[in-house]
Order: structure tokens, then C-alpha cells, then sequence
């Protein structure tokens, strides 16, 4: 089973992590999305531990209590700081300037695809779930039938000042709704609100969208042997924006479409992400 460890990156900002495997052996740094929390890789974790890699999957920014900054200062959360935060947690970890393999999904994946964007020679894998890659995305939400747009509408409602009492209202149930409906199961759900359920960690999960820290730019070509695992029943990435992202991989792609998963895979199918990812990384090794 993983073990729950804080992780220091400075003074201010201290993340709850689980954390699997030798100190040392080859690093996978893990990075959740929303509405979710480190415990979406506890299956994940648990496996790579188990076949000899270090795994770390933290809580991010806001999410952990000891690594909250004022979420009213949006700048605290915008997109390069979040890349910072991956890098400083693999440097705090032990692994300075080493390369490793970086696993993403949702918010997480959008870190991912910025950090391999910027800093592709650290990274030996890239393996990402339900995020497109963001020129991808960018070009769906663009498109004139408007079917991406209407997936990612609930952005907007992120943006109003009550937001965070909206999404917890009823003990959650905006969350547990929306959790429910792409078969998460329960015991998952209560870890993900045991860290999300309450006012200061959603506000600060909500300021990294009025942050509208994602990145919005283009980016370059990746250049890192990625994975990308979508589910097709998905309801806010669409076929056209994920079939579109081996588009912008300049790099050994793999594309896996999971029939009937919805947007959390690694809660949903955690067997079957754990036997891509281990067999993307193992093909790619540092």
C-alpha cells in the first residue's frame, strides 16, 4: 500500500504526497486533476512501487493544506508555478536534475503537457489521461459546431464568486453527482472530498482556473515518447480534440481509447491504466 508523506518544496509550501518504492529507483511523478486528488493514483502508485520505480503522487498546490497561498491572489496559481511545483517536488525527492517519467491527468495533464513543452529533457515518459494536448484543444473549442465548447462550459461557472459554496453544497453534491456519473466508486469519492470537501481547498482548486493558469498558448512539438489514454464516454474531452493531439507529438505516440470510460479513468479503470502505464515506461526507460 502507499505510504502518505509530506513533501517541502520551501518555507510556505509543503505537499501531502503518497509515495511508493525505493528511494532512489527510477522516479514517476504522478499529477491529479479536479475534481480529484492525489488518492485517484492510489492503484497506479501501489503497481509501479510493486515492479520497482519510485512513485510520488502529491496532493498540488491548494489541494495541500501546508501548500495553500492566498487562492484571492490568482498569480499564486498560474501555470508556470505549477510546472515549478512538479520540478521542485522530484528535486526535494532526490532527483535534482535526473530524468523522469511524468504521468498526468485533467489539470494535471495540462501541467504535464507545459513541463514537457519547456523542460523535455527531463523527462524520460510522458503518459497522459483525458487532457488533449492543449493546440489540440485549443482547435476544438474553436471549431464552428461548437461540441467542444459546450464540454468545457462548466469552466465558465468556475469564474463566479460563489462557486466553491455552489460545488459544495448538499454535502458535496455537485461533486458526488459528477463523480458518480463517470463511475468512480464510492470509496474513492470519500477520499477525493476528505481532501476537496471543503471551502479553503476548493477555492484554492477553483482560483487555478480563475488563474486561467491552463495553458492558452501554443506550444511546441513534444518531443517525449508519450501515451495518451482517453475514455470515449468522456463528457468534456471530445473525439476530435484527443484524436487531434497526435498532431503535436514529434515523438513515439501511443494512442489508447478506453470503450465506456468517462473523464476519471484512473478511478474508473485502474487495472488497465496501471497495464499501459507500466508498459509505456518500461519501453521508455530513463
Amino acid at each position: 500500500m502507499p505510504a502518505l508523506e509530506q513533501i517541502t518544496i520551501s518555507p510556505q509550501l509543503t505537499f501531502d504526497a503518497l509515495v511508493a518504492g525505493e528511494p532512489g529507483a527510477p522516479l514517476v511523478l504522478l499529477l491529479h486533476g479536479f475534481a480529484e486528488s492525489m488518492h485517484c493514483w492510489r492503484a497506479q502508485v501501489t503497481a509501479l512501487g510493486d515492479m520497482g520505480y519510485r512513485a510520488i503522487a502529491p496532493s498540488q498546490r491548494g489541494y495541500s493544506p501546508g501548500a495553500r497561498p492566498n487562492p484571492r491572489e490568482f498569480s499564486h496559481y498560474l501555470i508556470d508555478r505549477l510546472i515549478d511545483d512538479a520540478l521542485a517536488i522530484a528535486a526535494a525527492s532526490g532527483y535534482g536534475e535526473a530524468r523522469f517519467h511524468l504521468v498526468g491527468h485533467d489539470w494535471g495533464g495540462s501541467i504535464a503537457w507545459g513541463l514537457a513543452d519547456r523542460c523535455h529533457e527531463r523527462l524520460a515518459s510522458l503518459t497522459i489521461l483525458s487532457r488533449p494536448h492543449p493546440n489540440a484543444f485549443n482547435r476544438a473549442l474553436h471549431m464552428s459546431d461548437g461540441e467542444q465548447a459546450s464540454r468545457s462550459r462548466h469552466h465558465k461557472a468556475f469564474l463566479e464568486p460563489d462557486a466553491a459554496d455552489v460545488v459544495l453544497a448538499d454535502d458535496g453534491k455537485w461533486l458526488r453527482d459528477r463523480l458518480i456519473a463517470n463511475g468512480v466508486p464510492t470509496e474513492a469519492i470519500e477520499r477525493h472530498l476528505a481532501v476537496l470537501g471543503n471551502k479553503d481547498a476548493m477555492e484554492a482548486a477553483l482560483a487555478w482556473y480563475r488563474a486561467r493558469g491552463a495553458v492558452r498558448g501554443p506550444l511546441g512539438p513534444i518531443r517525449v515518447p508519450t501515451l495518451y489514454i482517453w475514455g470515449d464516454a468522456d463528457d468534456t474531452v471530445g473525439r476530435v480534440a484527443a484524436e487531434g493531439t497526435r498532431d503535436f507529438v514529434a515523438a513515439p505516440y501511443q494512442f489508447e481509447v478506453l470503450p465506456g470510460v468517462g473523464h476519471f479513468a484512473a478511478d474508473q479503470a485502474p487495472d488497465r491504466v496501471s497495464e499501459l502505464l507500466l508498459a509505456h515506461i518500461a519501453a521508455h526507460p530513463d
